[in-house]
């Protein structure tokens, strides 16, 4: 075999190790983020102050860029109380929102996103989704609120 001819292969075998390794590595920090954003809900959930707190704090970000808007004339002053209460409406609705709901569906997108690899988020992910599944079970039940099991999926 040629130096040429070994020098390309070697260069091909590098770029495609490369490249698997740049896959592997954004799959595992994908799949640490969906674990780490249904972490989150999961702890909104035991501390709801801290839900109030997020949504609360986003709600004044939200309010001051519409004020600072509307003072450099990019809208009518009644546009920004219509602008306002939209903002507190959504936020209003988020807080009915369940925490648990939000825990599944980021620990199933862990799951059935980025994986393969089972990276060690993707295992912490598949026990997490069950647990706050039948945390999110237990809520519906005590809220009455019918379901089956195919709708949690």
């Amino acid at each position: 075999m040629g130096s040429e001819l070994r020098r390309g292969l070697l260069t091909v075998l590098a770029c495609a190790a490369a490249v698997a390794g740049m896959v592997y590595a954004d799959l595992w920090l994908r799949a640490r983020s969906a674990y780490l954003e249904g972490e989150k809900y999961l702890e909104w959930d035991r501390r709801p102050e801290l839900k109030v707190a997020h949504l609360d704090r986003q709600l004044a970000e939200k309010a001051a860029r519409q004020r600072a808007e509307r003072a450099a004339g990019r809208f009518a002053p009644e546009e920004l109380e219509q602008r306002l209460a939209l903002a507190r409406f959504e936020r209003d609705e988020a807080m009915k929102e369940s925490s648990l709901k939000y825990a599944c569906v980021w620990f199933q997108t862990a799951v059935e996103l980025f994986s393969p690899p089972e990276s060690r988020w993707v295992v912490l992910s598949r026990r997490r989704m069950a647990e706050a599944k039948e945390l999110w079970k237990k809520e519906l039940a005590a809220k009455k609120i019918p379901y089956q099991d195919y709708m949690l999926e």
